[in-house]
């Protein structure tokens, strides 16, 4: 009996708070200055009736429909709701938080008997508790919402999809945010806090200067950094926008006839450019491919897809330093990138000026050094000289296949590299087992030039002496003239057998004549590839062999060996 005592003195006591509600508001928006809330309650005057405007005992400035019963209040706060005129967070008051009005005409005297209390001062934004930032939050559209996520995403705190909702992420960008900032990490933005966040990201955006074009030539619609770039020339497949701020930024529109083979040599094509650094993701799939580069200096983004007997896509080029406006810039361009009709002609910019190492405009990468080198081995495993691959951050076997260097004498200067995917060479070096006689001629394969040339140059000369200027059996002299490209290249006998390795040039005091070469001789190869797992082939063949079958011989044999920084 007593607990039904206690239950029925709590229903009437709710019984007599409801019917203690005179009148009704259905509160919908608060401001933190009078300025705003007149704003937002002149804004809402347009669209609905009974529109009024308080300022609450805290300070900020409420919103209010009414005044109405209760019942009235609450069947209206759910129309308003149903018709998304209000916001969802809207709630129903009794008023007793109003004080002054300072918009409409409802009345507010049954609200506040008595002497109304003293007006109190607005906060200032940074003296916001949580609490209070908290409520003022409440009040923020579904727009700032959205603008608060984009925001922490732009500056690294926030990955998730933008919902306008202040879930447990949404709050853990915000208190790490602060943090990075020097505020207290609470997961709630006072006004001050939420203004620079947004404010940092707005500006951000103006200074891209963002805007949609339409290149009919190039049949693309985009937006681009306008802001940093400039149209400057067609050269086909490519529209170039250089860069015309001291930024650095490049676009590059890609449109070309062609089919999912026509894009796939593109893939391979923009490779070899210095504007897809080596260095980052890609991605070819059967309609488009993504190249993802960065270096020390740029970081790139293509993206390219076959569309209606077309291939079109751009490059985005930007300074690795402002890696968030790159972001920015990119997710525009994502979003924007629309293929219309018009392709650019192979011939366009045909009248460019030429150079072999520029496609259509771009430059094409180039090592930094390149030396030669021989397949001695079916996996692909080749020799080559020791003398600049310590200073290589990578190396390639003909600008191609990556590899690895898994063993050197440098006292000879000799290295052994390893393809870290096995390669099929058409045919392997086989050291000859004969000592060569002096005077007898002799041919050198290699690559004086780098790669401007695509296939290996053969350079005749004579075997001087088959022992170094100090004596040193280990090594045979040549009278031929050799580039530094050569050093690694093989050193053929007129049968086709590989008699040495030709030695890089010493940079010390000594001056030869140019024309004075050295080469490690064959059976000193074998000892060093042997102690280190490699059986290279003997020659079992004294046959003289034409030229122009050496010539084969040495194209198939004979590698490009690039070094890359």
């Amino acid at each position: 009996m007593q607990k039904f005592t206690r239950v029925a003195a709590v229903f009437m006591a709710v019984i007599w708070g409801q019917m203690a509600w005179a009148q009704a508001w259905v509160q919908i928006e608060a401001r933190p200055n009078q300025s705003l809330g007149l704003e937002r309650a002149a804004d809402y005057a347009t669209r609905l009736p009974d529109v009024n405007g308080f300022r609450l005992a805290s300070g900020w400035f409420a919103v209010a429909l009414g005044p109405y019963s209760e019942a009235e209040a609450l069947a209206r706060l759910g129309q308003l709701r149903a018709q998304r005129a209000i916001p969802s967070d809207s709630f129903i008051s009794d008023g007793a938080n109003f004080r002054d009005r300072f918009f409409g005409t409802g009345d507010v005297a049954a609200l506040t008997p008595g002497t109304p209390a003293e007006p109190l001062p607005p906060l200032e934004p940074g003296e916001e508790t949580e609490a209070e930032a908290r409520a003022g939050e409440r009040l923020l559209s579904r727009e700032d919402r959205e603008l608060i996520q984009v925001a922490l995403k732009y500056e690294g705190f926030y990955n998730s999809i933008i919902d306008a909702s202040f879930g447990p992420g949404t709050r853990r960008a915000m208190a790490a945010w602060q943090q990075a900032n020097g505020y207290e990490p609470t997961g709630t933005l006072t006004t001050l806090q939420r203004a620079a966040l947004t404010d940092a990201y707005r500006e951000a955006r103006e200074s891209l200067g963002l805007a949609p074009i339409s290149d009919a030539k190039a049949g693309i619609d985009i937006t681009i950094p306008a802001g940093l770039v400039r149209f400057d020339r067609y050269e086909a497949p490519f529209a170039h926008y250089e860069p015309a701020t001291d930024d650095g930024v490049k676009v590059v529109l890609i449109s070309q006839e062609g089919d999912r083979n026509t894009m796939a040599a593109l893939y391979d094509i923009m490779q070899t450019l210095e504007v897809v650094p080596t260095e980052g993701r890609r991605n070819l799939g059967n309609e488009e491919f993504t190249l993802i580069g960065q270096d020390d200096e740029v970081i790139s983004h293509t993206f390219v897809r076959t569309v209606r007997g077309t291939v079109k896509g751009f490059t985005l080029v930007w300074p690795v330093s402002d890696e968030k406006r790159f972001g920015l810039a990119l997710a525009a361009m994502q979003e924007s990138f629309r293929p219309t009709d018009g392709v650019l002609p192979d011939t366009v910019g045909a009248g460019a000026p030429q150079d072999i190492d520029l496609l259509s405009g771009l430059e094409i990468r180039r090592p930094d050094v390149s030396r030669s080198g021989f397949f001695i081995d079916a996996g692909g495993a080749v020799l080559t000289s020791a003398d600049v691959l310590g200073q290589c951050s990578r190396i390639t076997l003909n600008e191609e296949a990556e590899a690895d260097v898994v063993a050197t004498d440098d006292a000879l200067g000799l290295a052994l590299l390893r393809p870290r995917a096995p390669l099929a060479p058409m045919s392997v070096a086989r050291l000859s087992a004969l000592e060569p006689r002096i005077q007898s001629d002799v041919a050198v394969a290699g690559y004086p030039f780098g790669g401007v040339l695509s296939a290996p140059t053969l350079t005749y000369g004579t075997l001087a002496d088959i022992k170094g200027l100090d004596g040193d059996t280990r090594v045979a002299r040549l009278e031929i003239a050799s580039e530094d490209g050569d050093a690694g290249g093989p050193v053929f006998d007129g049968s086709g057998a590989v008699t040495g390795m030709l030695l890089a040039r010493d940079a010390g005091t000594r001056q030869l004549p140019g024309s004075v070469a050295f080469a490690a001789d064959a059976p000193v190869l074998a000892e060093f590839l042997s102690a280190h797992g490699v059986n290279p082939a003997a020659s079992d063949s004294s046959q003289t062999m034409a030229p122009e079958d050496l010539t084969l011989l040495a194209a198939d044999v004979t590698v490009l060996v690039s070094c890359w920084n």
